[in-house]
C-alpha cells in the first residue's frame, strides 16, 4: 500500500474506493507482493533441488492456492479440507504434503486414498500405518527437535512438551517400528515454530536432520519447515532468507555428497508468503474519550483478526481517509463484546467517525482464523493482481449463519 497524492492505492487503485465499492470491513490482498515473496524464496535457493510447500492454513481462499500454483509453489495442508482444497486448486495429488496432529486413523487412511503425501509426527499413528499399508505406501516423519525457538511462546513448537513431532529421544522405537512393518520412509521435518529471525536456528534444525537421515536409506527430501519472521512494525528484526540460503546450502550439499546422492530442500512457508500482502479495512464507527484515552471503536473485532487478542500480536494501523491529519494518540477497539483491542497508544493521523483504518500484516491467519462469533457475518475478499481488483470472497449475509442449522419445533 502505497501513499500517491496524498491518496493511499494498492497497484495504482484506491483504497477508499475499494471500500465503497465492496463495504467493509474488507480484507484486500496484493498478489503481486505475494507472488514477490516465493519468488525471493525459490531464488534464495537456486541450484539446489527446492520446493517451497505453501502452508495453506495461513490463507486457504481458492483464488490463492491457484496464484500460487501457477507461481510455482506446492502445498502444505493440516487437514484433509485443506488437502481437498488443494485437489480443488488444481495441484496434482504429489504436490501436496499432508502433516496432520491428533487426528485419526481414519483421516490418515482418508489421505492415502487421495493419493496425497503424507507426514506422520506420531508413534502410535505410525505404527497403524506400518500395520495397515507396510511397503505400498511410503510417508514422511516429523521429529521433535527439543529446540524452543520463534516468538511468543503459544507459537513455538519444537520444544521438549510440544504436542507436534515425534521426539528425537525416541528414534530407536521409530527405528524398531520401520524395521518390523518394512515402512519406506522418504523424508524427514522439522519445525520448531513461527517468528524465527536467527538463521543460527535453522543450522541447529539441520544437524539433527543430518543426523537422523543417515539412518534411513530411501530419503527423497529433507522439510527444514518455515517460522520465517515477517516485519510487523518499523525497525522489526527479521529473517534474512539470503543468510540463511548463503550458511545452508553448503551444509545441505555437503551432506548430500555424505549420503550419497542429491536430496530435495523443502521449506513449507505460510506467513512469509502472504502476510505482508493482506490489509484488513474497517470503519472508524465511534469516537469516545475516557479519562486516560481516546478510544475509536471500529467496525470488525477479533472474529475477522484474532491475532492480536489471541498472540498479543502487533499489526501497525493507518488511517487511510486522513493520512494528512495531525497526529494524535488512539487505542482502536472492535465491536465484539469481549476485550477486543487492535492496539492501544498507537499514532495516528487525525481520526474522524467514518474514516476507513487499514490493519496491515493481515494476509496471514486473518481470514483463515476468523469466526461468526456474536453472529456476525465475515468481510469480503479482495485480490488485486496485474493491476486488477477482483472480489474472490462475497461478504457473508444471515442466510450463511443459518445454512446449517436445522429447525426444531417443540
Amino acid at each position: 500500500m502505497q501513499l500517491i497524492n496524498n491518496a493511499y492505492q494498492i497497484q495504482g487503485i484506491s483504497v477508499t474506493d475499494l471500500c465503497r465499492e465492496h463495504g467493509t470491513p474488507l480484507y484486500v490482498y496484493d498478489g503481486e507482493k505475494i507472488v514477490g515473496q516465493l519468488n525471493h524464496l525459490q531464488q534464495a535457493f537456486s541450484g539446489l533441488k527446492v520446493r517451497i510447500k505453501y502452508a495453506a492454513k495461513a490463507l486457504t481462499n481458492q483464488a490463492i492456492l491457484k496464484l500460487l500454483k501457477k507461481a510455482g509453489s506446492e502445498l502444505d495442508v493440516v487437514s484433509i479440507e485443506e488437502a481437498e482444497l488443494g485437489l480443488l486448486a488444481g495441484y496434482a495429488p504429489h504436490e501436496i504434503m499432508y502433516a496432520p496432529n491428533s487426528v485419526s486413523f481414519e483421516e490418515v487412511q482418508r489421505a492415502v486414498e487421495l493419493g496425497i503425501s503424507l507426514n506422520i509426527d506420531n508413534l502410535s499413528i505410525l505404527e497403524k500405518f506400518g500395520q495397515r499399508y507396510g511397503s505400498s505406501v511410503p510417508c514422511c516423519i516429523r521429529l521433535n527437535p527439543h529446540i524452543a525457538a520463534g516468538g511468543n511462546v503459544k507459537i513455538q513448537v519444537g520444544h521438549v512438551n510440544s504436542k507436534f513431532g515425534i521426539s528425537v529421544d525416541y528414534l530407536e522405537e521409530v527405528h524398531r517400528v520401520v524395521k518390523e512393518y518394512k515402512i519406506t520412509i522418504n523424508g524427514l521435518h522439522i519445525h520448531t515454530g513461527s517468528d524465527i529471525k536467527d538463521a543460527g536456528v535453522f543450522l541447529q534444525m539441520a544437524q539433527i536432520l543430518f543426523t537422523a537421515a543417515m539412518r534411513f536409506p530411501d530419503l527423497q527430501f529433507l522439510n527444514f519447515g518455515s517460522g520465517f519472521k515477517v516485519a510487523y512494525r518499523e525497525g522489526d528484526h527479521v529473517l534474512d532468507v539470503e543468510e540463511l540460503a548463503k550458511e545452508l546450502k553448503p551444509a545441505f550439499i555437503a551432506f548430500c555428497e555424505r549420503y550419497g546422492r542429491e536430496l530435495e530442500l523443502w521449506f513449507e512457508p505460510g506467513k512469509i508468503i502472504v502476510s505482508e500482502s493482506g490489509y484488513l479495512l474497517v470503519r472508524a464507527n465511534v469516537l469516545k474519550e475516557t479519562p486516560v484515552s481516546t478510544i475509536v471503536g471500529v467496525g470488525s473485532g477479533l472474529n475477522h483478526l484474532i491475532r492480536p487478542m489471541m498472540y498479543d500480536a502487533y499489526h501497525d494501523i493507518v488511517n487511510v481517509s486522513n493520512p494528512g491529519g495531525i497526529l494524535k494518540t488512539y487505542t482502536v477497539v472492535g465491536y465484539i463484546c469481549e476485550t477486543d483491542t487492535f492496539g492501544n497508544d498507537r499514532q495516528l493521523n487525525e481520526v474522524r467517525e467514518g474514516d476507513i483504518l487499514a490493519l496491515r500484516n493481515a494476509g496471514a491467519y486473518g481470514f483463515s482464523m476468523s469466526s461468526n462469533y456474536n453472529s456476525r457475518v465475515r468481510p469480503a475478499e479482495v485480490l488485486i493482481y496485474q493491476g486488477q481488483a477482483k472480489l474472490i470472497r462475497q461478504r457473508e449475509t444471515i442466510a450463511d449463519l443459518l445454512r446449517n442449522q436445522v429447525a426444531a419445533e417443540w
